[in-house]
């Protein structure tokens, strides 16, 4: 008798489970937009500054100063996309929303390019922030071949498991890179 009322209070805990991880899934869905979560405001305010790059151009790209860098592939996983870098913004001292100094393209395989989302890269440091939101360090030696660097992805048009924030996004491939 014991096992069965086991028995049955397994079976009513897991159906209480599955209904809060359903409920769960459906209350993370409502705080997605854009494919983003809607709870990282300044994925919203890059969206908005920046949505001249959401249609692929490389002239425009490049009559604003940006240059392709090759898809970068992460050992662990994921990519972040073809980068398009533009080296005068790499001076500013401070980033500026409207400005950031690379824009991520993920190849797709009808060899278009997708908008995923923008990079903001300091020279200075250590306390650069956007939006009170900090950078993070990347040392010297990099495989960028930069001195160290304040660094900041915002996956503003691709969700990013990881984070908004996160360098590497697992949903990322470069495997359509030309």
């Amino acid at each position: 008798m014991k096992a069965v009322r086991f028995a049955a209070g397994l079976v009513f805990a897991s159906l209480v489970a599955g209904a809060a991880a359903a409920e769960g899934h459906d209350a993370h869905m409502n705080h997605m937009e854009h494919g983003v979560q809607a709870d990282a405001p300044l994925a919203a305010h890059v969206r908005a500054a920046n949505g001249r790059f959401v249609k692929f151009d490389a002239a425009a790209l490049k009559a604003e100063g940006y240059g392709p860098i090759p898809c970068t592939s992460s050992i662990d996983g994921g990519a972040m996309g073809v980068h398009f870098v533009n080296s005068k913004y790499l001076a500013d001292e401070q980033p500026s929303l409207e400005h950031p100094q690379a824009v991520m393209y993920e190849p797709q395989a009808d060899g278009s390019m997708k908008l995923i989302g923008v990079e903001y890269i300091s020279l200075k440091g250590p306390a650069v922030s956007l939006e009170n939101q900090l950078f993070a360090f990347q040392g010297s030696p990099n495989r960028y071949g930069l001195p160290a660097f304040y660094e900041l992805h915002v996956w503003a048009w691709k969700q990013n498991p990881k984070g908004v924030f996160t360098d590497f996004n697992p949903t990322v491939t470069c495997a359509n890179a030309r």
